[in-house]
């Protein structure tokens, strides 16, 4: 982004360029010296050597004038490159904000991950007490027990995976951030929710319509290219050059003299360069219809993205957790105490771990389709 941002001082400074005048020409002449003959002089007497005595200095001066605005579309011209330099940095922002909110809600997502596994974990650790003393009572088989201490593994895994992928997330996130703060010095907190409120996909077509910088840099590439194409024309035309003479000439002892000089345009020497600027405007055009057509199609499918989430995450509220949890809690309790079988209860957990992780994971997807929404409409819609 910063060298983003030199890219716009640049432009700013070929605007300067873009309005310099032309420069006066200054031209000194001293000319009929004659170093190889002599003269009588004024009174008479024996010949004297003076070279200078028929000499002819002139000093001119000459401008030349532009004509039908030259200098002004040269500026406008440029200006309007700064402008779109503008918008394609304000473009590259969009895109780095995204990128740096996919990598947020990754580590919120790998957090909320770590904090189930631990979870679930300890939950399985408790049981395994339980079941260590009935083991020790004759309440169960050892080969039950031990069937119990195996599927502990799962579970250390899920540990183990959650932490490498959160700390993975976290380097991501450092990395955008260009911040070097140590790994396990660094952490994130947020809202890893979802909002069940959406507007309609009209208002984030017109938002997006309004707002997209690549969009608007589209358009503008259009007015500058028209801009360029009265330039091409201009550049077509003559430039008279005047010009303004003093000078020396015996027995004259100063006279002065004015010129202008006009090319001939017998050639037109800028008739490639207008073709090109007129074809540059049917070019860019077109850039500009696909650009719309990739900012209706990029909300759209955003917006499909997050209706997709939020269909699966309400039931997950409302029933699936709630459901999942109940029956953990009712088999475990069933299992501890004789009434249910140890398949029962490893089903259940596995329902529950299932149940908890797919729901964790679709709060991400939601979270990043709202980026993905904000990111096609060019602004926060939301949060």
């Amino acid at each position: 982004m910063r060298a983003a941002q030199i890219g716009i001082d640049e432009s700013r400074a070929q605007e300067i360029t873009a309005n310099l005048r032309p420069n006066p020409d200054l031209t000194g002449v001293f000319d009929q010296m004659n170093f190889f003959s002599t003269q009588p002089p004024p009174n008479g007497g024996a010949n004297e050597y003076n070279p200078f005595a028929y000499a002819l200095p002139s000093v001119s001066v000459s401008y030349l004038h532009e004509r039908q605005h030259k200098r002004e579309l040269r500026l406008q011209s440029a200006q309007q490159g700064t402008a779109i330099t503008v918008s394609q940095y304000a473009d590259q922002e969009r895109n780095l904000l995204f990128n740096l909110r996919t990598a947020f809600v990754q580590t919120l997502e790998q957090k909320a991950i770590l904090a189930l596994t631990r979870e679930s974990l300890a939950f399985y650790n408790r049981l395994l007490d339980v079941s260590n003393e009935r083991l020790k009572a004759g309440d169960i088989a050892r080969v039950d027990f031990q069937r119990l201490e195996l599927q502990r593994v799962q579970f250390e895994t899920d540990v183990q995976t959650a932490l490498v992928n959160l700390r993975t997330a976290k380097i991501q996130l450092l990395m955008l951030l260009n911040d070097r703060t140590p790994v396990e010095q660094f952490d994130v907190t947020g809202s890893f929710d979802f909002s069940t409120e959406v507007r309609p996909l009209g208002e984030f077509r017109t938002l997006a319509f309004e707002n997209r910088p690549d969009l608007k840099a589209a358009m503008q590439s259009i007015d500058k290219a028209q801009t360029d194409h009265k330039l091409a024309v201009a550049n077509g035309s003559t430039d008279p050059t005047f010009g303004a003479d003093f000078a020396r000439n015996p027995p004259i002892p100063v006279y002065i003299g004015v010129n202008m000089t006009i090319p001939l345009r017998i050639f037109d020497r800028n008739q490639g360069e207008k073709l090109r600027t007129e074809q540059d405007i049917i070019r860019n055009e077109r850039l500009r219809d696909a650009a719309t057509a990739q900012v209706f199609n990029d909300v759209d499918s955003a917006y499909a993205t997050l209706e997709s989430n939020l269909t699966l995450l309400r039931p997950y509220k409302e029933t699936y957790l709630n459901d999942a949890t109940e029956v953990r809690e009712t088999v475990s309790f069933a299992y501890t105490r004789g009434g249910a079988s140890l398949l029962d209860f490893l089903q259940a957990q596995q329902d529950y771990r299932s149940t908890e992780l797919n729901y964790l994971n679709l709060v991400g997807s939601y979270l990043t389709a709202a980026a993905q929404l904000n990111l096609s409409v060019g602004q926060e819609v939301i949060r």
